[in-house]
């Protein structure tokens, strides 16, 4: 079976943090880890291509659209639904 590359972290990160963990270190120290593994983070991101972004910016904006048409929907059938039970106030009474 496959393992999870992307969601598993190897063994030697791992026994590095366990390692680095029994260490005492000032704040300085923690700092300076901090940034280390926030720089060992970001090597793996993998960015989009071109072709990706523009395709899941478009996933998104579809998805948006959609979105604003259920909750406009929705707030038409519910304003004539009020409307209906309770009247509209600004009609008759003149």
């Amino acid at each position: 079976m496959a393992r999870k590359v992307i969601d598993e972290p190897s063994e030697d990160i791992v026994a590095n943090a366990k390692k680095e963990r029994a260490q005492r270190r000032g704040p300085f120290g923690r700092v300076a880890l901090f940034i280390r593994q926030v720089v060992a983070e970001l090597r793996k991101v993998v960015t989009p291509t071109r072709k990706e972004l523009f395709s899941y910016t478009g996933v998104v904006l579809v998805f948006v659209v959609i979105m604003m048409a259920l909750v406009y929907g929705l707030d038409f059938v519910f304003s004539l639904l009020v409307n209906f039970l309770f009247g509209d106030p600004t009609l008759g009474n003149g």
